[in-house]
This record gives C-alpha cells, structure tokens and sequence, in this order.
C-alpha cells in the first residue's frame, strides 16, 4: 500500500484518537467491536462512527462483518500512527521518497527541522512474497497466535537492539536514531547496494574485509544470517557498512554453522561471479596465514574463538539459551574449565587439589570410583538382588493402590451422574411441554366447539 503523508494532513486529533482505540483492542481482538472501540475513544455526541467512516474512507481501517460488525487496523493507519508519534518527539518533521522496497519493509527518506537527512524503515512482515516468516523467524517465540502488525513490531524492536549494541562495539552500522512500533529511524548511509556496483579498484581488499565482519560478528556470539550483497552499502570510497539486522542469531543456535556457512558462501560466489576473483591467491598475499580456514579459503566456524565478547547474551538473540547464561556465568566469575580435557588430566588436576586440601565430596568419589571397579561390581551386583526384592514388593503395592484408585474413580463417576440428573431434573422442573404450551392458543375456535360436543356424548 502506498504511503500518502499528504493525508496526514487532515486527520484531526479525534481520526488519531479512534486510530489508537483500534489499536488498544486489537491487542486482543482479530477484529475490533464497533462498541469496543466506542468505548474506548469516548468521543462525545456519537461521534465515534462518523470518524470511522472518515478512516475507512482513506483506507486506514478495514471493515469486516462477516461474524459481526468491527474494524482493524491497516499498514497505512499504523504507519500514521507511528509518523504522528515520531513527530511530536520531534524526531523528523518532513517525510520524502521511498529510495528501497524488500520484501519484508519500506524505507523513506526523512527530514530533521535543519535539514538533516535520515532514513525511515517501515516494516511490512506478511506481503505475499514473504510470508513464512513463523518458520523462518523467531519473532514469535513461544506465542502461537499472531497478527502481521505486531510481528512487525517485534522485528522493529530487535533490529533497533542489534543496530545499538553493534554500532557501540565498532561495526560499520547506521547509527540508529529512534524506533516506535514497526518504524525505526536511523541514519542515511551515502552509498550505494554492493549488488549494483560494477567495478571496484580494489576488490581484493573489499572482499576480505567483508569476510572479516563475518568472522568479528561470530567472535561476539553473532551471525548475520542474511550477509549477501544485497545488505551491503559501500561508498565511494569503498568503505562498507552493513544493514538488516532483524534475522541475526547466536552462535549457540543449533542451525548456527549452516547460517555461518551460507554467508561466507554468499560472499565468495558473488565475487568470485562479479570481479573473477582467486580467493587462494587473494588470502595468501593479504593474510599469509592458512589458520581457521579450509582447503578453499574459507572461515571455519569451529576455529572461530569467542574471545571478544557475549552479545548474543546481552540481546538475548536466538539460540541463546539458558544454560549458555550460566556457562557464560561460570566463565566470567574464573571456575569455568574446558570439556575438550582428557580422563587423565582430569584424574591429575582432582590429584593435585586433593594435595592442596581443596578437593570437595564429588572429586574424591571420583578418585575412589577410579582406584577400584572390582569392589564396585560386587557391591552392584548386591545392590541390583535387593532391588529385585524390593521392585516385587513395590509391584504388588501398586496393584493395590490401583485397585483402591479405579473403585474411587466409580464411586466418584456414580456421583457426577447422580448430580447431572438433579441438575437436569431441576432445569425442567419449570418448564413446560410442547403441548402445553402451544394450549393457550386455541380459544374458542372450531377445534374446542368439536372437543366440548366429544366430552358430551362420552359421558351420555
């Protein structure tokens, strides 16, 4: 839907008023009530519907009577509501052309009151060319029910997280300004989409620097998981920046290697197509180093160190669990060790504490576990005879207690029908029959005259 700001215009405070009271109900309604949202504008004089009728008019509302008369909010009506919003902050004052379209959102130009240029992203999460976006976001978490305009939200809200906390660790990212509902305000990158260049003068240098924010965002706990051409801004002097940050996940996601992969692929395939570059010779003159690659060249994601960071833990990205949390704990607080030890260095190092006097209960059961399994056979083997008793006693226990259970289950089912009949009984007790009923009808008409002359002659 084309966004016109030239209506924005007329709407007064009671068209944003009714605007807002749809939006309130939709937070748990498909469709708004036309009495719900009646309620809550509390215009005076019943002037709720002559409003919706405006809205309607200009498309910012969608009427549906199918199950019964309401209104929901369209992309247009909560694109006005989150400009109207991002006005009275004072964030923008002017709105200019569209300069991208995804399939995902929209980007605008804005104007600051001295003239300072900003981009606008309104996302637009369920237009037909991309609407699997349960399946392949993590938007919704543990929700199971959804509607397009909060999931746009949500993605708003993450992409603004990920542009702050990547923008204060050094990435090359637009500095980002502000964010309500599904917009979010950062700064114009002057640049131009990497799939649009043609030539570079250096493209060796380019390429490598690419890869390496591949390879910093994993060392922080992060992939971008949509790194190709077309989320790269390079100027003219062919500095880079990255964009699209909503689809970013932890290092920890079980899918995390697969993303790793599928964005180094990205960039050395369009490389290699566009500028027919040779990757071996290329790494070998400007890193002289084969360390954490594979034969073709490429980042290995199991060489890759988390030394630099946990921002997956600070944005609670996707795949960042709670066990990581406490790993992450342990870690930071000095008594994290590594799993990758053998048998033997762990048998050395609870040796070496047990020397010192520091070794807990659990590390001298380890020792003595170590020093004699025989002792332990034969005390299993005892151990497993008593079980066997006492599993034979348990089992006839439980047959009781079974018994017990199913005559307290028909006990309790000769109750509830006991009391259904009641209640049953009850609700009839008042009413009448079909015949009864329909008897007051029939005064003075042909059929009394032939019942009364009936009950005569019978008793003649």
């Amino acid at each position: 839907m084309k966004l016109d700001v030239d209506v924005l215009r007329y709407l007064s405070k009671d068209d944003f008023r009714v605007l807002t009271a749809v939006e309130l109900g939709m937070r748990n309604h498909e469709i708004v009530p036309t009495e719900l949202i009646d309620r809550i504008a509390r215009l005076k004089h019943g002037g709720t519907y002559k409003v919706l009728k405006n809205l309607l008019k200009n498309k910012l509302l969608h009427h549906d009577s199918s199950k019964y008369d309401g209104f929901r909010l369209t992309y247009l009506g909560y694109d006005f509501l989150a400009i109207k919003t991002m006005v009275n902050k004072g964030v923008f004052v002017a709105v200019g052309r569209q300069i991208g379209v995804g399939k995902e959102s929209d980007i605008f130009e804005v104007a600051r009151e001295d003239g300072t240029v900003l981009a606008m992203k309104l996302h637009r999460l369920g237009r037909v060319s991309f609407r699997a976006v349960k399946s392949k976001r993590d938007y919704l978490r543990h929700r199971s029910s959804y509607n397009w305009l909060y999931l746009s939200r949500l993605a708003a809200l993450k992409e603004f997280a990920f542009m702050k906390a990547l923008e204060t660790h050094g990435f090359p990212v637009p500095n980002a300004v502000e964010h309500n509902r599904h917009c979010v305000v950062m700064s114009l990158v002057q640049g131009y989409p990497l799939v649009q260049v043609k030539q570079l003068q250096n493209p060796e240098t380019v390429f490598e620097t690419i890869i390496g924010l591949i390879v910093q965002l994993a060392e922080r706990g992060l992939i971008h998981c949509d790194f190709n051409e077309f989320n790269i801004m390079i100027d003219d002097d062919e500095k880079i920046t990255m964009i699209d940050f909503p689809q970013m996940v932890s290092v920890s996601h079980r899918n995390a290697q697969m993303y790793f992969d599928r964005d180094v692929e990205c960039v050395f395939k369009f490389f290699r197509k566009r500028f027919n570059l040779s990757f071996e010779e290329t790494l070998d003159d400007i890193d002289g180093s084969d360390e954490g690659r594979d034969e073709a060249g490429k980042p290995c994601f199991s060489a890759i160190e988390r030394s630099a960071g946990f921002l997956d833990r600070e944005l609670a990205a996707s795949g960042f669990t709670r066990k990581d949390e406490e790993d992450i704990q342990r870690f930071i607080e000095g008594g994290a060790e590594s799993d990758t030890n053998s048998d033997s260095e762990e048998v050395d190092l609870v040796e070496d504490l047990n020397e010192a006097g520091t070794v807990d209960g659990d590390s001298s059961d380890l020792l003595e576990q170590n020093e004699g399994y025989e002792s332990q056979g034969k005390e299993e083997s005892c151990e497993a005879r008593e079980s066997s008793g006492s599993e034979k006693q348990d089992a006839s226990d439980n047959e009781e207690n079974n018994e017990e259970a199913m005559e307290n289950e028909a006990e309790l089912v000769k109750s509830l029908n006991k009391q259904r009949r009641r209640a049953v009984a009850a609700a009839r007790k008042g009413r009448k029959t079909v015949a009864a009923r329909n008897s007051y009808k029939d005064k003075g008409g042909r059929s009394s005259h032939n019942s009364k002359i009936q009950k005569q002659l019978s008793s003649w």
